[in-house]
């Protein structure tokens, strides 16, 4: 394989941003036309979720980035403002690789003062998007993990997932293991438009069906829901069918939020590709990032009966909807 422009001295884009996270190199191939990768090494590889977060774990670890899936609602994007770097092209297509992070990982879940807390994985960006099938960061984060007695949970849109499914399973025999697939988008054409990267929705409802054949249970993050692209009923019903027959144990739903710069690019999208729309989302986000309680009021009732009509079991220990900006009445529909 030919990789062009490698040196550490090549001018490639790099920029300052990039020089305060270990940066080494900058790699392009034709294998991945149009991404380029930024190799960097790591100081740290776990990292502490604030408090503040109430999530239902305390650490994670992200061996990439930037995220070449190019979800137009991805909540990660203001995180490449850190490296001077947009939160929108620059997001899809300057992919940053700790490609040190699991010797990284290893050493630090195998000191004497870690607690084997869960880790979770996928909570920024995707370890199972397409850079993955070059790096192979994962297997060695799952070894690091399991081989300390740390569990740990995954999340990801990648089909790349059923390679490391021996590995999982393995580790499941040892440590509490938790696997979800995000799948939100039932509809071909749209799933071509808002998340343009990411393998198709029959795609990840075959890895919802690779993971259960493995005897691992399967949890499916219907989120976000775009409001009126797919919040109806219809919609809805026909996707949670799908999930159910593919074999999921339960799903979790909840609406789309926009934090940030995320805000500005998925408004830009919507405005080129369904600009009727876009007063619409003016008006239910003119209050901030999250979607108001009269909303998320209505998602719930819409779902809870179709959710109890395929039996999808509620889990909620390792996933779960970002709190609301102001505590109102109504939570993000969990299931």
């Amino acid at each position: 394989m030919r990789w062009d422009g490698q040196g550490v001295r090549v001018d490639d884009g790099a920029l300052p941003g990039l020089q305060r996270i270990g940066f080494v190199r900058s790699v392009r191939t034709p294998q991945f036309d149009g991404i380029t990768f930024h190799e960097v090494l790591c100081k740290s590889a776990l990292n502490k979720v604030a408090a503040a977060s109430m999530l239902p774990f305390r650490y994670t670890v992200n061996g990439y980035r930037g995220c070449s899936h190019a979800c137009r609602y991805c909540f990660a994007r203001p995180t490449h403002e850190y490296l001077d770097l947009d939160c929108g092209n620059d997001f899809d297509t300057q992919v940053v690789v700790k490609t040190n992070v699991a010797d990284v990982l290893w050493r630090e879940v195998h000191r004497p003062s870690w607690m084997r807390e869960t880790v979770a994985l996928g909570t920024n960006t995707d370890p199972y998007q397409r850079a993955e099938g070059r790096y192979a960061l994962m297997p060695g984060i799952l070894r690091a993990l399991a081989d300390s007695g740390t569990p740990f949970s995954i999340l990801t849109k990648g089909t790349l997932l059923r390679r490391d499914l021996p590995l999982i399973a393995e580790a499941a025999g040892h440590v509490d293991v938790s696997v979800a697939v995000s799948l939100a988008v039932g509809d071909p054409e749209l799933h071509r438009d808002v998340e343009p990267g990411t393998p198709s929705p029959q795609a990840r409802l075959a890895l919802i069906t690779a993971i259960r054949d493995a005897g691992l249970d399967c949890h499916v993050m219907v989120a976000p829901v775009l409001p009126h692209l797919t919040d109806s009923v219809e919609h809805l019903d026909a996707l949670l069918a799908q999930i159910a027959a593919a074999g999921a144990t339960g799903v979790t739903v909840f609406g789309l939020h926009l934090r940030g710069s995320t805000r500005g690019w998925f408004m830009a999208w919507l405005a080129r590709s369904h600009p009727e729309l876009v007063g619409q989302y003016r008006e239910l986000y003119r209050r901030g990032a999250y979607l108001p309680s009269e909303y998320r009021q209505t998602l719930h009732d819409r779902v809870t009966p179709l959710v109890a009509k395929f039996g999808l079991a509620p889990d909620r220990r390792s996933f779960r909807a970002p709190p609301p900006v102001a505590a109102g009445p109504v939570q993000p529909t969990l299931f």
